[in-house]
């Protein structure tokens, strides 16, 4: 959430923001009408008290006059001021929960060196790595290496539970596995963040924390519950609501954490999109990296945490490219966000397999996370960053394709020999 003071003191540059995110300002408008009639009703309130004040020394001066009828008189007024300022704090609160409301809509701001742009077209490539392999056939897709081998199982999978949702069989579930465990072991042992195994069902307050709400109600999973419920849709949510509500030591900072989850998506909005395989699904499964860092370190923070998902796609011997993405594709909370795209044959494309945001203050606003410095200063907003390490099915379908051979096999990277019981290719 934007800090309310930096709104009202800098309309401007919030309003040319919310143009570059392609975010309409409406709220913006009514945040300055209803702050205007808030400051209108605080003005009036305060000048009731004074009325107030004045007039309870009046009565005080007439008791003392042993005028008791005009005393009472001025009782009678004073109480009638008392019920006036009663309705103009309500007022006030209600004014103010508005604003908080309409704060609660409005995204992140850009940093300043985030390229300006309407969509994904404006994105910009920082890097490259790795060798586009030339096939000497025609590279099949992931869905057909998977069910010529048995081990993707689409139709049973639709059967079972609907569309966009997938069964991996034999040497398929054990390749996802060794994945999960892979990526672990890596940010664990090289990189130095701690496991954690969060919930997979989170309540509101969390949701409203990482910004899944209000916005983005239907994208969730709802439980029928009186407690409000839902799947987590990325371990983003429950891992950075780890320390909500708490003030951390600056000394403790930063914080890093990895944890495994599976993750649950409505994919509303996105019909017809990715309809083939495994790219976009109801529930997949991810290895979340998740930071709490010093507000100052944030933009080094959120390079290492990109440079430590790109690892992973390093040691799978996978061809990817990283680009920064402009004003109009950044999602909701970040600031910036670096997305990290793979290659993927059948589609002659690199795809999204993982996007490294730092949020700043804005989440950790929302759950009201901070942090203090030394000798007793007054608590600040610590800064979260986010970013997949990887997304595991995606990761799975990249292996599939890149390390096809020509008769249908697959070969296993290297680095995976020792979590796939020594197994080197998948064969039929």
């Amino acid at each position: 959430m934007l800090d309310l003071n930096f709104v009202r003191e800098n309309l401007e540059t919030v309003k040319t923001a919310l143009d570059n995110r392609n975010t309409s300002t409406k709220s913006l408008e009514k945040f300055v009408e209803v702050d205007a009639e808030r400051r209108r009703v605080i003005g009036e309130s305060d000048q009731i008290n004074q009325q107030r004040n004045t007039s309870s020394k009046q009565i005080g001066a007439l008791m003392q006059q042993g005028k008791g009828d005009e005393a009472e008189k001025l009782k009678a007024e004073v109480a009638g001021l008392k019920e006036k300022q009663a309705e103009l704090e309500r007022q006030r609160d209600e004014a103010e929960n508005t604003m908080r409301e309409l704060l609660a809509a409005l995204p992140n701001l850009p940093a300043s060196d985030v390229p300006a742009g309407k969509d994904e077209s404006a994105n910009v490539e920082i890097r490259r790595w790795g060798t586009v392999r030339e096939f000497d056939f025609e590279p099949k897709d992931h869905v057909d290496l998977g069910e010529s081998l048995s081990i993707l199982d689409l139709e049973r999978a639709t059967k079972i539970a609907g569309s966009r949702f997938a069964i991996l069989n034999g040497a398929g579930a054990r390749l996802e596995r060794a994945l999960v465990n892979f990526m672990l072991d890596v940010h664990t042992t090289e990189h130095g963040y701690t496991e954690t195994l969060p919930p997979f069902i989170v309540n509101r307050n969390s949701l409203f924390g990482t910004n899944q709400l209000p916005k983005f109600e239907e994208d969730l999973f709802h439980l029928k519950d009186e407690r409000g419920f839902a799947l987590i849709p990325t371990a983003e949510v429950p891992v950075t609501n780890y320390h909500a509500g708490e003030i951390l030591e600056a000394k403790d900072l930063p914080k890093y954490f990895t944890a495994y989850t599976p993750c649950f998506r409505s994919e509303a909005g996105s019909y017809g999109k990715d309809t083939r395989g495994l790219i976009r699904q109801h529930q997949f499964e991810k290895v979340e990296l998740v930071k709490l860092t010093l507000p100052e370190n944030s933009e080094e923070e959120h390079e290492k945490l990109t440079q430590n998902a790109e690892r992973i796609l390093q040691l799978l011997g996978l061809p990817y490219r990283t680009v920064v993405l402009s004003t109009g594709d950044m999602s909701f909370g970040a600031a910036k966000t670096y997305d990290i795209e793979v290659w993927i044959p059948s589609q002659n494309t690199f795809r999204e397999i993982s996007s490294c945001s730092n949020c700043t203050d804005f989440q950790a606003r929302r759950m009201n996370l901070r942090f203090r410095r030394a000798g007793g200063a007054k608590p600040e907003f610590v800064h979260t960053l986010n970013g997949s390490g990887l997304a595991v099915g995606r990761t799975w379908i990249a292996i599939l394709e890149n390390y096809q051979q020509e008769d249908g096999s697959i070969l296993i990277p290297e680095v995976l020999h020792q979590y796939m019981n020594g197994l080197e290719k998948i064969e039929k």
